[in-house]
């Protein structure tokens, strides 16, 4: 386990999967991660690395290969190295190899950097094309947080907060975690989302078309919470497991595959192309009250 701290914050970082383990603030001693209880959902953080989501039939296509990924692809299950670590800074990197070739036919650098400034956390996913192809991917965060948050709130206590008023509908999962084509209405001019243990129990609220650039975590019975900031994910996931004390705001660079995908991944929905010689990066940041 990894540390970074600042006078406002200690955070743990894991090297397995480069994922984030906890945040805690030294002004009010809240922590404000998911535990991880294997009952539920023993994941805290995990990182969703070369794809989003699930693959139709669990395959894709390329260059008239066919290769099996699971959900959120390989990079949560890896050992990365450290690259850098400093008292607010580190980075952690996990590099193309002939099993990642086995599912996944290209060459890259996937960087994660977490980097602590007064009360926030930013996490930047930093990815480095060293083949001489195209690169094909997504990545996007998963990072889960406790609710209730403080002693005497209950779950329901709690609600999400949007940035600006938001209009959007959710697009259903199939049975096989595919994204239906059409979308059912949410949000009608919200700017706010009240949390249940019910809202989550058709699986995760995946949106395509968000205009805010923060979701923030707040109650109505004491001042503490968080914002999650992000630019440049055109994608979000909202998600908590059945009856668990947790939400997930997940900022995409991807998304799942569509009942109707072709299989072939340069024309899967939200995949990015890097070419050779790329670099591609993006942060979320979040920050805790």
């Amino acid at each position: 386990m990894f540390k970074i701290s600042n006078q406002f914050l200690t955070v743990q970082i894991s090297a397995a999967g480069a994922e984030l383990q906890s945040i805690v603030s030294k002004e009010n001693a809240l922590e404000y991660m998911w535990s991880g209880d294997p009952a539920f959902w023993g994941k805290k953080s995990p990182v969703l690395f070369p794809i989003v989501g699930g693959l139709k039939n669990g395959t894709y296509q390329h260059l008239g290969i066919s290769y099996q990924l699971g959900r959120h692809g390989f990079a949560r299950e890896r050992e990365f190295t450290v690259s850098h670590h400093s008292d607010e800074s580190i980075c952690f990197s996990l590099v193309s190899d002939e099993t990642t070739k086995d599912v996944y036919p290209f060459d890259f650098v996937f960087s994660i950097e977490y980097r602590l400034t007064n009360n926030q956390l930013s996490v930047t996913y930093i990815v480095e094309n060293i083949g001489s192809d195209i690169l094909l991917f997504s990545v996007g965060a998963h990072p889960a947080f406790k609710i209730p948050l403080v002693d005497g709130t209950d779950y329901e206590d709690y609600q999400l907060i949007f940035s600006t008023n938001e209009n959007a509908g959710i697009y259903p999962l199939s049975a096989e975690g595919l994204l239906e084509k059409y979308n059912t209405p949410l949000l009608n001019n919200c700017i706010s989302l009240p949390l249940s243990k019910d809202l989550f129990a058709k699986d995760a609220l995946v949106f395509k078309d968000l205009k805010s650039n923060y979701i923030g975590i707040v109650n109505n019975k004491n001042k503490h919470g968080l914002k999650l900031y992000y630019t440049d994910f055109p994608y979000m996931g909202i998600w908590a497991a059945n009856n668990a004390n947790f939400v997930c705001i997940e900022p995409w660079c991807g998304i799942a595959d569509s009942v109707d995908a072709s299989g072939e991944l340069a024309e899967k929905e939200g995949i990015n192309k890097l070419a050779s010689g790329g670099h591609f990066e993006r942060t979320w940041t979040v920050e805790v009250f």
